[in-house]
């Protein structure tokens, strides 16, 4: 993340796969705990599809409940990564390297979409196409829960920070947004901790 040493702010595929030369600030090793309660509280169901997926941790998450999870990630080391971390975690999930912009070439349709630190690094002009891409793939009454960077986190470094209501117009047509709480982003570098939000919504 920029601003931290040795990271620059990923804007191409290209970027992020040079990312996972080293492990980056946002590959925890285990769920976000944001994302962890969300699927301790049995919200996270049917098929499962985990978008900028990185090394894979919250489609294992949700293949560990015993649920059919698909990964999707632009930089093929993560992939790699998030294959290896299935083998030997002995659990079943696909994982795929594609666009999110272009969710509909998985040809197949989620109950639930989990986007961790995906919707925060998005231009301006990928925003649309991305919530239509997340529409196209998610049934209706299907549930999208992301965790993106708060507006309330000090500092410039790291990716660009969301306000409630970027989320809310973003996602203004075809969708309900249920909830958008304050929580955290654990990070692998100081400060280790970033402040988020949590946003759940249902695609209408």
């Amino acid at each position: 993340m920029e601003g931290m040493p040795g990271v620059v702010r990923p804007r191409r595929p290209d970027d992020f796969d040079a990312l996972y030369a080293v492990t980056p600030p946002w590959d925890i090793g285990r769920p976000q705990p944001a994302l962890q309660a969300v699927a301790d509280s049995g919200q996270v169901r049917g098929e499962v599809l985990d978008v900028g997926c990185g090394t894979g941790e919250h489609a294992l998450m949700s293949a560990a409940l015993g649920l059919d999870a698909t990964g999707v990630d632009a930089a093929p080391v993560a992939i790699e990564r998030a294959e290896v971390k299935a083998a030997e975690r002995g659990l079943t999930a696909r994982f795929i390297v594609g666009n999110v912009l272009d969710l509909p070439s998985l040809g197949r349709q989620f109950d639930t979409v989990l986007d961790s630190a995906m919707f925060h690094v998005l231009e301006d002009t990928d925003r649309g196409p991305y919530v239509e891409s997340l529409h196209s793939v998610l049934r209706p009454g299907g549930r999208y829960v992301m965790l993106c960077f708060s507006e309330r986190q000090p500092g410039d470094w790291g990716p660009r920070r969301i306000t409630q209501d970027e989320i809310r117009q973003s996602f203004a047509t075809g969708w309900r947004v249920d909830s958008i709480e304050p929580a955290e982003l654990d990070l692998t570098a100081e400060p280790f901790h970033a402040r988020a939000w949590p946003a759940a919504l249902t695609r209408m």
